[in-house]
């Protein structure tokens, strides 16, 4: 099994800020630890990243990116993803999810037909999930750190608790 992994989205004064570590590990080796996992979808105007397995998440990225140039609406595109995915033959084997933020919406998507909107503006996924979103929280709470130094940070202390995330870290704002 493949872990590795965070990705944490952070929307805070005004702007929105989504980043990932590199690390890939296959049991106890690194098998890579400088993938880049978060990207810029529609123009620059959608911020996506993956937690799982590449291929997986590429096929993913893939069919979201369809959805949008389709219904041109990012609430709309996940849903249909999220029932495409859940419902087709092949689709449904993926093992991912997604975080998709664009500058109204922060959506986690998965293959159990899941589109969860956050409550307060932050979404993490993957390996240090738990690490990064209370990190992140805390930082919005007791710190004037704008959205990106938040994620940057965040991202550096779930790296220094999460054996499977590391300090490589990619970052796209909006």
């Amino acid at each position: 099994m493949y872990h590795g992994t965070t990705i944490l989205a952070v929307r805070h004064k005004g702007k929105v800020a989504l980043g990932g570590d590199g690390q890939i590990t296959h049991e106890a080796i690194i098998m890579k630890d400088c993938a880049r996992k978060v990207r810029r979808m529609a123009d620059g105007k959608v911020l996506a990243g993956f937690a799982g397995g590449t291929a997986d998440a590429l096929t993913l990225f893939e069919k979201f990116e369809g959805k949008l140039e389709q219904y041109d609406n990012l609430y709309r595109a996940a849903i249909e993803l999220a029932k495409e995915w859940r419902t087709d033959r092949f689709l449904r084997r993926l093992e991912a999810l997604l975080a998709i933020c664009d500058r109204k919406h922060s959506l986690t998507i998965s293959g159990n037909g899941d589109v969860i909107e956050s409550d307060d503006g932050i979404i993490a996924i993957g390996s240090g999930n738990a690490y990064a979103l209370s990190a992140a929280r805390a930082l919005i709470k007791h710190s004037t750190l704008s959205a990106s130094e938040i994620v940057k940070e965040s991202l550096l202390i779930t790296a220094s608790i999460c054996i499977y995330t590391n300090d490589r870290i990619v970052m796209e704002e909006l």
